[in-house]
């Protein structure tokens, strides 16, 4: 890794991401999509032999298997997962919004009521690991929202088994079904519908380019949170902060895939320096090592600033996805912060806190959508009517602002809705 000086066109040039070419993964993706939508359970059976060698006759997790886990699971980890959800459960909680109604003037009262969405599924990834957290972080929200029927889908073992510990989290979240199937069928499965999997009305959950590329391209059909791409973390510090803790915030990120984006932005050169030797020291060091070499070389950053101002203008262009601040004043420096996916302050914060733990969600926007998007919270189970009741008094007072505006429109049927109203008794 090379430590760059900071400039206007080291930012245009680092702020695009690690992207594969979506148009060529929109292309793969939208085949999969039809099948899918034409064969069903048929055509995701035959996805799941070929992509990840396990020939199924049901999609559905069964009771049966789901009690094999808690019994073949070690007991720290049961616990671990049952600490997270508390947590997870009591942050996302705080999160739900209150109904409320105003008298906007004489005879108007409008307001606004609180009603969760039907249906949800949630993609949980496999492949390279098992994410028992992304089961919490996706489906604990859905259910303090009020959602009725949550569903979640995850890749098989070639032996078409679900890891136990995904079973164990699905099933303490409070997941109503666990489908065996992953990648872009998964998608198509939850968006469509099929002999086993009924359709959902949203789908949440990271994955990988296939995932993201199917959800995409089913937004329309069902709602989704947002767009993501690789992982991502940018740590912002300064002279007062710890180079070995900053190296290991690098490689927690670095470990999860070989496209994942680590920044160090800093304005002293000292900190950059003895950082950059850690870094480059651990990673030969650490147990996803192959991993984590290849994403400090595509995309292991460090950035030189001539002050903080200049280091907190490029993290806000960036827009994390993670953002660690470690600072002499970390408040004042969280003032100035516009965009970031989840937030992580002081030295004692690492982002695996948040992965794990600390009960903020995981599931965060990437790839500069930390400028139009916030992370997935309890609000995105949530749908939000607004509700008006007019009497005669207000009708008449508000004709007088419905009339010429709709009659400038020419929506004299509008007008005309209104005017009944004035001229009976």
């Amino acid at each position: 890794m090379e430590i760059l000086k900071y400039d206007k066109e080291t930012v245009n040039d680092l702020i695009k991401r690690s992207q594969a070419d979506i148009n060529e993964i929109l292309a793969i993706v939208s085949d999969i999509l039809v099948d899918v939508k034409e064969n069903k359970d048929e055509a995701i059976k035959r996805y799941t032999a070929k992509f990840d060698g396990a020939e199924l006759d049901d999609l559905k997790v069964s009771d049966e298997e789901i009690k094999e886990a808690y019994d073949s699971l070690d007991d720290n980890l049961i616990d671990a997962l049952k600490s997270a959800s508390k947590n997870i459960e009591k942050f996302h909680k705080a999160q739900i919004p209150q109904e409320w109604s105003m008298e906007v003037d004489t005879g108007i009262t409008a307001g606004q009521i609180i009603r969760p969405i039907n249906s949800v599924g949630c993609y949980i990834p496999g492949g390279r690991a098992a994410y028992p957290s992304s089961i919490l972080m996706t489906v604990i929200p859905a259910k303090i929202a009020g959602v009725e029927r949550i569903i979640a889908c995850t890749p098989p073992s070639k032996e078409g088994k679900i890891m136990d510990a995904i079973l164990v989290a699905a099933d303490l979240a409070g997941a109503h079904e666990i489908y065996k199937c992953g990648g872009a069928q998964a998608i198509a499965g939850m968006a469509y519908g099929t002999e086993s999997i009924e359709k959902v009305e949203k789908i949440v959950g990271p994955g990988n380019v296939f995932v993201t590329g199917a959800k995409k391209l089913v937004y329309g059909d069902v709602d989704i949170e947002f767009p993501a791409g690789p992982s991502e973390v940018l740590v912002l510090a300064d002279s007062t902060a710890n180079p070995e803790y900053l190296a290991h915030d690098f490689l927690s990120q670095a470990e999860h895939d070989p496209n994942a984006s680590c920044f160090l932005v800093t304005d002293d050169e000292k900190i950059a320096e003895e950082s950059k030797v850690l870094i480059e020291k651990f990673a030969k060091e650490a147990v996803r090592s192959e991993i984590i070499e290849e994403s400090l070389a595509k995309h292991g950053h460090i950035i030189l600033c001539d002050n903080m101002d200049d280091a907190i203008d490029f993290t806000n262009e960036y827009a994390p996805e993670h953002l660690i601040i470690t600072t002499k004043d970390d408040e004042a420096v969280l003032a100035k912060i516009k965009n970031a996916g989840s937030i992580f302050m002081g030295p004692y914060s690492p982002v695996a806190a948040g992965d794990y733990g600390s009960g903020t969600n995981h599931v965060l926007p990437t790839s500069g959508g930390a400028k139009m998007y916030s992370g997935l919270s309890t609000e995105a189970f949530l749908k939000k009517p607004t509700v008006q009741t007019i009497t005669k008094e207000g009708i008449e007072k508000l004709s007088k602002t419905v009339l010429p505006i709709a009659e400038y429109e020419g929506f004299f049927a509008h007008a005309n809705s209104v005017k009944v109203r004035l001229d009976k008794e």
